[in-house]
């Protein structure tokens, strides 16, 4: 079957997680992007109301998001928003690969460069901190633990601020796992939104 979700691991040991949680993003992406276009850009739009619905984002001052990669729901009309109504927007910038990353800022008109990975990123380095993060999920439990990518990278990032900020993840309702078996790097969200 074409993108099988594989057996749960046999233990919660990193051992034996790790495998299955690359197997699992392999079957979930594979998932996500196998769908149409349109009926995965109407699951964004419905997450996003959802978000709007449940979250004032603008009482956050600046607002973390991301660029859309892979099947990702597209944030950036939600990022425009924020900013007409005032607030800031950055972006993530991986500035060395398995750190932290920074969050520069970004405006839809500035000029841009391609990062790692070839994702876009403001071409100007303006370090800001967010008050609040919008984190794409690959997969999500009910523990509100997200499964990514698997760099790490957000989860070291909020783990090292020094305040810590509000974390949406933002995902597909079909991503739902029973569980993600978390570890102790792993850092959960406080909320997850889905379509």
């Amino acid at each position: 079957m074409l993108h099988e979700v594989p057996p749960p691991p046999s233990s919660p040991d990193w051992s034996e997680v790790r495998p299955w949680r690359v197997a699992m993003r392999k079957a979930l992406i594979g998932r996500r992007l196998a769908l149409d276009g349109a009926v995965r850009r109407a699951e964004g739009e419905r997450a996003k109301r959802r978000l709007i619905d449940s979250v004032e984002l603008r009482r956050f001052a600046t607002l973390g998001v991301y660029w859309p990669v892979r099947g990702e729901i597209d944030v950036r009309d939600l990022a425009v928003s924020h900013l007409t109504q005032g607030g800031r927007v950055a972006l993530p910038v991986v500035v060395t690969q398995s750190a932290q990353v920074e969050f520069w800022s970004w405006r839809p008109d500035m000029p841009m460069s391609r990062g790692i990975w070839n994702i876009p990123i403001p071409a100007q380095r303006e370090v800001v901190m967010p008050d609040a993060l919008i984190v794409p999920l690959v997969g999500f439990d009910p523990q509100r633990f997200r499964l990514g990518y698997g760099g790490g990278y957000y989860d070291r990032t909020i783990a090292a601020a020094a305040r810590r900020p509000w974390c949406v993840g933002l995902g597909y309702a079909a991503a739902r796992l029973d569980s993600i078996f978390p570890q102790p790097h792993d850092m959960a969200m406080d909320l997850i939104v889905t379509s």
